[in-house]
């Protein structure tokens, strides 16, 4: 195959596929430029998440947590009620009410990173790396109370009026105009950043070897049958993503509970049928959190780092993506909609990353299996419920993996327009959808690397805004609670 070839099978009878098919088709065949592309990616990723990021990320969230007096515990009650539309007002700014924007956000971090990206964790620093997930996710609640908060607080206008949020603008609104080069920096990397190749990789992988490779269903050539898997992805994606942050809000309300509880149902039978195994995995958890002796050779440093990685692609507190969600919600009460956030972590990585690992632990299938990414899942699911579990897992990734694609859509294109404007934005996804079949094809580890790349730098202008404008959350927390207490006797003198 030539780019001569490439280039006249465009203009054959009956060939509706676009000149951009070939042409990627024609790259990531040839072993060298994949070859190039991953060393490069990951080179990339591990010079971004070094010592002084986890400090940025870790350290910054346990700051956001003693500062706030471990507030987003201390008012669970109050946020439940939040999210269950008690103080929704239709008059207020924005375009999703707070259980729209919650549930828009778990549809982007509730995806691949919570099945795949715990396997690839575990793969690489063993069971260990489920304890610092735990605790980048603890720390990522009160992150996740400070940054979309902000989101709320210092919302800007895009280039048509449009009410906008996103760490982009806190830094932009929050900061000053002198502040501008770093919202610029988030821009640009949240525009390659949420990229869906990621989840087009392992949806594809999933499809192919737990479906079509079983019964039959695969061309000659598996290259082509990523390709036509691929394709397959853009247009239903495409039906979705074209619609806006309306669609996108409503299919995610009506699709992120349904996942959740299958997934939940799924995992707890492995339990179950595993029940002797829970307390030993535990302990190893525990245990090699600390010595990391099972993958790593003892360097605990490493599975820390690990850890976070995971933590930060699974629910992505401290990255900035969530804020650009929350900042879209229907409330004039920047602390209410940072309440809401803060759930987002731990049901994201608390519980369901959590039920994952146990799956793999508990089966013994991280030991006794070379698969790696969601297949390494699919067989942990297998071994608990041979002939049908990579079944039932199929149809939880086919829900998780869609549900992220069609989120993470909004946040490029609200860093396109960002960058841009907003009457362009339209084409980011264009764009957005054509690397879908990149991600098909391309390797789990150049995916991996340059999306973790990636997260870090946006990680970057998102913590240093809010450390810095950590104060005027505080003051607006103990305005904000004021108020609700003299609400709250208010109404009891009415009573």
């Amino acid at each position: 195959m030539d780019l001569n070839f490439i280039k006249n099978a465009c203009f054959v009878k009956g060939n509706r596929l676009p000149f951009w098919v070939y042409l990627c088709s024609f790259l990531l065949k040839h072993t060298l430029v994949l070859k190039t592309l991953e060393e490069f990616f990951v080179a990339f990723s591990d010079a971004a998440w070094g010592m002084p990021l986890l400090v940025l990320l870790m350290g910054g969230g346990l700051y956001f947590m003693l500062y706030s007096g471990f507030l987003p515990f201390r008012y669970l009650r109050h946020t439940i009620n939040v999210l269950r539309g008690r103080y929704d007002d239709p008059n207020d700014p924005g375009d999703i009410n707070h259980y729209e924007a919650l549930s828009a956000t778990l549809a982007a971090t509730v995806g691949m990173g919570n099945i795949s990206g715990v396997a690839v964790a575990i793969a690489i620093g063993g069971p260990g790396v489920l304890f610092w997930m735990w605790v980048s996710a603890f720390v990522g609640m009160a992150t996740k109370f400070f940054t979309c908060t902000l989101a709320v607080m210092y919302r800007g206008r895009d280039s048509v009026g449009h009410l906008e949020g996103g760490p982009m603008y806190v830094i932009e609104t929050g900061l000053g105009k002198k502040w501008k080069p770093l919202a610029v920096v988030f821009a640009i990397a949240g525009m390659f950043g949420t990229l869906p190749i990621f989840q087009a990789n392992q949806l594809t992988q999933v499809i192919r070897e737990v479906f079509l490779v079983p019964n039959g269903f695969t061309t000659a050539d598996l290259f082509y049958t990523n390709l036509i898997i691929g394709l397959g992805l853009v247009f239903i994606t495409s039906l979705v993503i074209f619609g806006g942050i309306q669609r996108i809000g409503h299919v995610a309300g009506k699709m992120v509970p349904s996942m959740v509880i299958l997934y939940m149902l799924a995992v707890f039978y492995i339990m179950f049928v595993n029940y002797t195994a829970i307390p030993a995995a535990f302990a190893l958890i525990f245990k090699d959190a600390f010595t990391a002796q099972t993958v790593l050779g003892g360097a605990v440093g490493a599975i820390i780092i690990a850890g976070a990685r995971r933590a930060a692609f699974s629910n992505e507190a401290g990255i900035g993506t969530a804020s650009m969600m929350h900042g879209a919600a229907k409330t004039d009460e920047p602390i209410r909609e940072g309440l809401v956030a803060m759930l987002g972590p731990f049901i994201d990585t608390i519980i369901v990353c959590t039920l994952t690992g146990l799956a793999i632990i508990i089966t013994g299938t991280w030991q006794t299996s070379d698969a790696s990414g969601v297949t390494l899942t699919a067989t942990a699911f297998n071994n608990a419920m041979p002939g049908f579990g990579s079944y039932v897992l199929l149809v939880c990734v086919l829900i998780f993996a869609f549900t992220s694609l069609f989120s993470y859509s909004y946040y490029g294109t609200k860093c396109f327009s960002y960058l841009f404007g907003a009457k362009y934005k339209h084409l980011y996804n264009y764009f957005y959808v054509v690397t879908i079949v990149f991600g098909a094809m391309a390797t789990i580890t150049a995916v991996i690397a340059l999306i973790d790349g990636l997260f870090a730098i946006m990680a970057i202008p998102t913590m240093v805004s809010a450390l810095l404008l950590s104060p005027k959350v505080m003051a607006a927390a103990r305005d904000y609670f004021k108020r609700m207490k003299e609400f709250k006797k208010m109404e009891g003198q009415k009573v």
